[in-house]
C-alpha cells in the first residue's frame, strides 16, 4: 500500500509537520505524566476533571485507561499500558507511526496519503473496533473504579 506521494503543485504539506509536532506533544506530556497506580485517571495529574462516567455512573468511558496506557507505554510498563487500555499501546504506535511518515514525506517533499477509500476504510474500522469494544467494557464492568485498583493492587502485591 502506498502512503506517499508526490503532491500536485501548491498542495500544501505542512500539516504533516504539525502532525508530527502534536505528536512530540503529546508524546513529552506521556514522558513527563506518571501512570497512574489505579490504571485509569493518569489524566488528572494535568489538572483535568475526573471521567464524568467513572464518576456517575462507576462504568468506563470508551477511553477510560487511554492517557494511563499510553503514558505507561512510553515508560516502557507494556504489561500495565495494555490492562489500563488493551487498544492503547496499539492506537499510540499507530499515531507514532503515521507522525514519523508524515514527518519523512515532509522532508521528502511528498504528500501523506490520507483521503484515499483504503485509509477511510481502515480508519472507520479502527473507529469501530474502538467504540464496540469500549460500550461492551461499558455494559460489563461495573465497579470499574474498584474493580481496576483491585487489580492493580494484586497485581503489584503478587509480583512482590
Amino acid at each position: 500500500m502506498k502512503l506517499l506521494e508526490t503532491p500536485r503543485p501548491g498542495y500544501p504539506i505542512m500539516g504533516q509537520l504539525a502532525w508530527f509536532g502534536f505528536w512530540l506533544v503529546i508524546t513529552g506530556i506521556a514522558l513527563w505524566l506518571h501512570p497512574a497506580a489505579s490504571g485509569h485517571g493518569t489524566h488528572e495529574q494535568l489538572g483535568l476533571a475526573p471521567c464524568p462516567s467513572v464518576l456517575i455512573m462507576d462504568r468506563p468511558c470508551p477511553g477510560c485507561g487511554l492517557t494511563t496506557s499510553w503514558t505507561a507505554f512510553v515508560h516502557g510498563d507494556f504489561r500495565t499500558a495494555f490492562h489500563a487500555h488493551p487498544l492503547g499501546p496499539i492506537l499510540y504506535l499507530g499515531f507514532t507511526a503515521s507522525a514519523w511518515i508524515g514527518l519523512v514525506g515532509y522532508f521528502k517533499k511528498q504528500r501523506l496519503i490520507t483521503d484515499s477509500v483504503e485509509v477511510s476504510r481502515f480508519m472507520v474500522g479502527v473507529a469501530t473496533v474502538f467504540l464496540c469494544f469500549g460500550l461492551i467494557r461499558m455494559a460489563v464492568t461495573p465497579h470499574y473504579a474498584n474493580s481496576l485498583e483491585n487489580a492493580m493492587v494484586g497485581r503489584v502485591t503478587a509480583s512482590r
